[in-house]
């Protein structure tokens, strides 16, 4: 799989990246770490070298089970993980990064994420120029080599810019959920910023496997999303994607290739996709290989829309 550079760094991403939330087993159900593993391998020889984790998935437990799966091939793959908005201090975030070190089993982080703005989710509201000072020592030091933010509005990504080099930003971005594309995504094209889209199929949506009735296990956060969880969205999403279908056969793929493949297309943008086994992860990499035309992207753009257009203003994906 070709790569891309992580935007001003010297450091070369692929346009699909294995996320890794369900390796930690919270809020997740029926995952098992051996299949985990065997679908981190199974990425990684199918061309994936980029692996985004987060010291609050599971509790540092996914960066563990990446490390188990990747050790013995370190020098060729990208870890991409996240302190979360609870240890945004100064001295919070080196002893963050320093237990993510040892649950990667590594001496460095490719790229380091900010996963929540200060002040989300209880945290206590901590100056953006403290939390990025941290950042670019620990950069300095070598023990991260670029800086990233996640789930960060335009004015806050001006913000923390202005204490350190941002290379990422990490927003939920998928066919079926577009809000950075009025605000972020422009900031980050005007200033060489990659864009690392999460929740690239909408939380499974855009593999179509999910009918009208499906009812999630008791646990699944799934449950909480928008998408989801609103009956009238729920039906707008199962129309888009019966007129998505024919798109997919016409390139001989699945729903997920061709929403992956649509994702990529966008202006600097790569799409995070977990896996629970290595079928699916396999699968994932597939998508790199669906070349859309650029009518074909527009078409697949428009579809979107019949679920995009009816949603409000609020980027934050569920009703916790």
């Amino acid at each position: 799989m070709e790569t891309r550079t992580l935007g001003k760094s010297a450091l070369k991403i692929t346009p699909i990246i294995m996320g890794t939330w369900q390796a930690g087993k919270k809020m997740w159900v029926g995952i098992e770490d051996n299949d985990i593993i065997q679908a981190l391998r199974a990425a990684y020889h199918a061309g994936i070298t980029t692996f985004d984790t987060a010291e609050v998935y599971g509790d540092g437990y996914s960066e563990q089970i990446v490390a188990s799966a990747l050790s013995d091939v370190r020098e060729n793959v990208i870890y991409a993980t996240k302190v979360f908005s609870n240890h945004l201090k100064p001295d919070q975030v080196i002893e963050a990064c320093d237990r993510s070190l040892k649950n990667l089993k590594t001496d460095y982080i490719d790229l380091y994420q900010i996963h929540w703005p200060s002040g989300t989710w209880g945290g206590e509201t901590i100056p953006i120029s403290e939390t990025m000072g941290a950042m670019v020592k620990l950069k300095e030091q070598g023990k991260i080599r670029a800086v990233g933010v996640s789930n960060f509005n335009r004015a806050q990504m001006e913000e923390a810019a202005q204490y350190g080099q941002i290379d990422s930003l990490q927003p939920p971005y998928s066919l079926f959920w577009r809000k950075i594309e009025t605000d972020q995504m422009p900031y980050c094209v005007e200033n060489n910023i990659s864009i690392i889209a999460y929740s690239s199929l909408a939380q499974g949506l855009l593999t179509g496997k999910f009918g009208p009735d499906h009812q999630f296990a008791e646990g699944d956060h799934r449950s909480k999303n928008k998408l989801f969880a609103d009956k009238e969205n729920y039906a707008r999403v199962q129309e888009a994607l019966e007129k998505l279908r024919p798109i997919a056969d016409r390139h001989d793929c699945t729903l997920a290739q061709l929403a992956l493949a649509w994702l990529i297309a966008q202006p600097q943008t790569c799409a995070i996709v977990g896996a629970r086994n290595e079928q699916q992860a396999t699968d994932n990499a597939k998508a790199g290989d669906v070349n859309l035309s650029p009518e074909e992207v527009q078409e697949i753009d428009a579809i979107g829309r019949i679920v995009t257009d009816k949603l409000d203003e609020n980027q934050v994906m569920w009703n916790f």
